[in-house]
């Protein structure tokens, strides 16, 4: 079961990088795209030296709030089914493990204070930043 929620959690996470999208100003034509991916992969050093996560927390929240839903769901459904304390552990597990990967989702998108040192970060290099992808 661990290796199964590791799996979808990989999955989701390689596919939600997220990224500063930059406007091709003079200055970013003239120091060329690979110049830009490093200063851009300097000021993500900088904004995780300075901007705190709650990441981890945040996780662990969504994983209790997932495993208490389940559990309702489940006992109601074991309570039908006439096995109520099966119906409560399957329903604990499987909120747990949707609650984990929905957690492990959202952590990965960098927050809004983040994104707007990214932002202020690049400014001062020259760049200018339309979006995120």
């Amino acid at each position: 079961m661990k290796a199964v929620v590791f799996g979808i959690s990989m999955f989701f996470l390689a596919g939600c990088a997220t990224g500063p999208v930059l406007y091709p100003n003079p200055h970013l034509q003239e120091v060329g795209e690979a110049q830009a991916q490093k200063d851009i992969a300097e000021c993500e050093v900088l904004a995780d030296q300075y901007v705190k996560s709650d990441a981890g927390i945040e996780a662990a929240k969504s994983t209790a709030v997932g495993a208490a839903g389940g559990t309702v769901i489940g006992g109601a459904a074991g309570a039908v089914t006439g096995n109520l304390g099966r119906g409560f552990g399957v329903g604990a597990a499987t909120g747990a493990a949707a609650g984990l990967v929905h957690g492990i989702i959202k952590a990965s998108e960098p927050s809004p204070i983040f994104k707007n040192f990214m932002v202020r970060c690049l400014q001062e290099k020259g760049y200018e930043v339309i979006g995120w992808e």
